[in-house]
């Protein structure tokens, strides 16, 4: 559980629980969600305060009611608000959500308040993938895909979700772990007519993360892994009699150069919402 224990933590006063108002600059949201750390425009990163996050599992995990809550000082959080994006010295968080080899498709409930990670629920049964996925998979926290924002390159608009990432490193993550990544590249994923962004990262811890620093170095230390990536999340509704996920950029994946553009702009996305920028016509929890 060490990976619980060192994260990078944010928004750790009663604020941090508080539905927060519209504040009038970016340094007024930061003190909106009670952040101890120098904020620069228009990021929450900066240098904040280490602090002890800890994964709170409540209700049984064969049941539609099982979650995972995140906690600081005994003040239940959310993963996606208050956990910050930047990890410094250019990393970045990745909240985990399905464990590499496990087929149970957890989610952080953005609706539901603190937003813990529960079990996507599909014709009222607990929703499993219909095999393994082969990476630690979750998120970005502290981004956003707007779906009121249609991204010209690919002519979808955002899934309303925050940004997933695809982590490849050797080790196996843990439901609610929080761990260190460098972000190598990114797939256009296309859902149903909805853009969702697929982050290509490495646990900073990972033996091979030194190796690699951008996509094309992927392939050279992980021979065939993008294109296992792209197959895998191409084809995973099939065999629910639905057709195939389409990607933009010609299936290829872009480098990092872009991904951490798309990063800013969904950060920037985040922002405008729990700012009160962008009005919440999702119903989306912003505590």
């Amino acid at each position: 559980m060490a990976a619980l224990t060192t994260s990078v933590f944010a928004g750790v006063g009663k604020a941090a629980i508080a539905q927060p108002r519209a504040p009038t600059s970016v340094r007024a949201l930061g003190r909106s969600f009670g952040l101890r750390c120098q904020v620069r425009a228009p990021r929450l990163y900066a240098t904040c305060v280490r602090s002890s996050l800890e994964t709170e599992k409540k209700g049984d995990p064969t049941t539609p009611d099982y979650r995972v809550f995140f906690n600081h000082k005994s003040t239940t959080v959310s993963p996606w608000h208050n956990i910050p994006l930047h990890a410094g010295d250019g990393l970045y968080n990745f909240v985990a959500e399905i464990p590499k080899q496990t087929s149970a498709k957890f989610e952080v409930a953005t609706a539901e308040p603190r937003t813990p990670i529960k079990q996507d629920i599909k014709k009222g049964k607990l929703r499993f993938y219909p095999y393994n996925i082969d990476w630690n998979y979750g998120l970005l926290p502290q981004t956003w895909e707007d779906p009121a924002h249609t991204n010209r390159d690919t002519n979808a608009a955002g899934d309303n979700d925050p940004v997933d990432v695809v982590e490849i490193g050797s080790a196996s993550a843990e439901t609610g772990g929080v761990y260190k990544v460098k972000v190598l590249g990114v797939y256009a994923m296309i859902d149903d007519g909805e853009l969702d962004w697929k982050v290509i990262a490495i646990r900073a811890d990972d033996p091979k993360a030194d190796s690699v620093n951008d996509i094309e170095d992927v392939e050279r230390e992980f021979p065939g892994e993008l294109q296992k990536v792209y197959e895998w999340f191409r084809d995973y509704k099939i065999p629910d009699g639905k057709p195939a996920n389409a990607f933009g950029f010609d299936n290829k994946a872009q480098n990092r150069a872009f991904a951490l553009d798309v990063i800013e702009e969904t950060h920037r996305f985040w922002l405008d919402l729990v700012s009160g920028k962008r009005e919440n016509t999702e119903d989306l929890s912003l505590f």
